[in-house]
């Protein structure tokens, strides 16, 4: 094997291939990184959010006539959007999945100040809610149309007696049951007023996208609003966008002491939640690849320095009976010594920084597979990075190599 003498041989003249050593590492380390802050990015943009995002669209109603009756304007509009031809449903609600901007309270399982709560994302919905935003009601049942009333700021109820929690929030609440087994417990918001569970929903995110309780989320059989309203309204499949410019047209026309504006699609408001998220992808992309390259064309130089300065060595070995195959093996082998120690070096740096992130900025530890593709794949790269000028070194000819000096 030719292992032991090229080995010595890097020892001997080191600080050039120590360099690329270097170099190697440092991209394996950024490089395994990044994959796996990709991976995760990824993996949360492709989180479900529970409603049917592709016919789900929302928009807003402004009232700046003094004289309008907002509870009867907005009776009147809900009416209009449900009777709508290829309108499936629509309710109006604070918010939605990943809008960025919402209500929250905490609900605990016994009343009392002293007590922890849980943190929950709060949709005001009638009873039509559950089925315009199309979630799966797992247990229990929905709201009947007598338990939805207007919040009454002067002394009514501030929360109806009766609400509908996401499984998530029910295995928080009660760990020791099942989800579903939620169903007929009171529990508690605001620390002391009692609620009850009569429904379990499957999933439904909460609006705020980098939120650890994502999948903690509350329907409420109330409705809220003094002059605004923000309808939102699930199509027939295939419906939205022809949708969405009639409905808008029809609302406007039909009362013009308001302003119908906001309109976006549940596909926009995901695009929007995420944008940062997509961004970053993209430039760790480009990170990657940046590196991937300026190591292949240090690889490259190196390589190509190390032909031009063994040029008359390459020919004696050739003279001597060396082989074209035999002087493409050497600088190919040669080459991925110089890897292994990087990518060896490199998977060491990696862990650490890992390490170090996860730990600073709560990041999800690497997967154990990204180590091993990372090595295999930069030891590819330095392969093809070095054939040509290894193919080069192996056409010198004897007499050529022997007339240098």
């Amino acid at each position: 094997m030719e292992i032991g003498p090229i080995w010595r041989a890097l020892l001997r003249n080191r600080s050039s291939y120590i360099l690329i050593a270097l170099q190697i590492a440092v991209t394996m380390a950024l490089m395994v990184n990044a994959i796996a802050i990709i991976q995760e990015r990824t993996r949360l943009m492709g989180r479900p959010s529970g409603v049917d995002e592709d016919n789900i669209f929302q928009l807003y109603s402004t009232s700046f006539d003094p004289e309008l009756e907002f509870q009867s304007m907005v009776a009147e509009d809900l009416e209009a959007i449900r009777n709508f031809p290829g309108v499936v449903n629509a309710v109006m609600t604070n918010s939605l999945p990943l809008r960025q901007g919402g209500w929250s309270q905490g609900l605990q399982t016994e009343a009392g100040d002293d007590i922890d709560d849980i943190g929950v994302a709060i949709y005001f919905v009638d009873e039509q809610g559950i089925d315009t935003f199309d979630v799966d009601l797992v247990a229990g049942r929905n709201f009947a149309p007598t338990e939805v009333n207007w919040f009454d700021p002067d002394g009514g109820p501030k929360w109806p007696g009766v609400v509908v929690i996401t499984r998530a929030m029910a295995a928080e609440l009660y760990p020791d049951i099942t989800p579903e087994e939620a169903v007929g417990k009171v529990a508690y918001i605001e620390n002391d007023i009692p609620i009850t569970i009569v429904g379990v929903i499957d999933r439904m995110q909460a609006p705020w996208k980098g939120w650890s309780g994502l999948e903690r989320s509350l329907l409420v059989p109330m409705k809220r609003g003094d002059g605004f309203a923000r309808y939102v309204i699930r199509t027939e499949p295939g419906s939205r966008d022809a949708l969405i410019p009639q409905i808008e047209k029809m609302l406007a026309e039909g009362n013009t002491g308001r302003i119908v504006d906001g309109t976006r699609t549940m596909t926009e408001i995901r695009h929007r939640a995420y944008l940062g998220d997509a961004a970053m992808i993209k430039l760790l992309v480009f990170i990657v690849s940046l590196l991937t390259a300026i190591t292949s064309l240090g690889i490259v130089g190196l390589a190509s320095f190390s032909v031009a300065r063994r040029t008359k060595q390459i020919g004696t070995r050739r003279a001597l009976g060396a082989t074209r195959p035999a002087i493409l093996r050497y600088f190919m082998l040669e080459n991925f010594l110089i890897s292994s120690v990087g990518v060896v070096t490199g998977a060491i740096l990696a862990v650490g920084l890992n390490i170090w992130m996860v730990q600073t900025f709560d990041l999800t530890p690497i997967t154990w597979y990204i180590i091993p593709a990372a090595m295999i794949a930069l030891w590819i790269v330095g392969q093809f990075a070095v054939y040509g000028p290894a193919r080069r070194a192996s056409l010198v000819s004897p007499a050529i190599a022997t007339r240098a000096v």
